[in-house]
């Protein structure tokens, strides 16, 4: 539990939330700022900042309630669609550092875009590039 965590706060009853589910591991609530009807933060009750930081079984648990929430979510609001998803880190667009994932409701014709417009340009890899970061990453996970 972090005492500057906004999140840490709502997981204590220090500042209400609109919660939609909760269990010992997992709370999950509407955000203050929706970016859709029904938009969703699920987050461990435990406060880790970063999913580097977040073990294993509270991993488990958050995706569990993901998996679980989402088409309720989706039906809630008669969405068609919906996008789920984690900031990880400051440059990433994490505004509260504590692991939250997303789940933000889509609809038909709403003008949002898919996952790959948030990142803005894409990079010119070439197959040397590409093979390298594969190999870097094969090596230590």
């Amino acid at each position: 539990m972090s005492e500057d965590c906004i999140f840490c706060q709502i997981v204590a009853g220090d500042i209400p939330s609109r919660t939609v589910y909760e269990d010992d591991d997992v709370l999950a609530f509407l955000d203050a700022n929706p970016l859709a009807p029904g938009h969703t933060l699920v987050i461990p009750k435990a406060h880790h900042e970063t999913l580097g930081d977040l073990p294993t079984d509270a991993g488990a648990s958050v995706f569990e309630t993901l998996h679980r929430l989402t088409p309720v979510i989706e039906t809630a609001v008669d969405a068609d669609a919906s996008n789920v998803a984690f900031n990880n880190g400051e440059a990433a667009g994490q505004e509260v550092p504590h692991v939250h994932g997303h789940v933000i409701p889509r609809f038909d014709g709403d003008g949002g875009g898919p996952i790959h417009a948030i990142a803005g340009a894409r990079p010119d890899l070439s197959d040397d590039e590409l093979d390298d970061i594969a190999a870097r990453i094969a090596d230590d996970a």
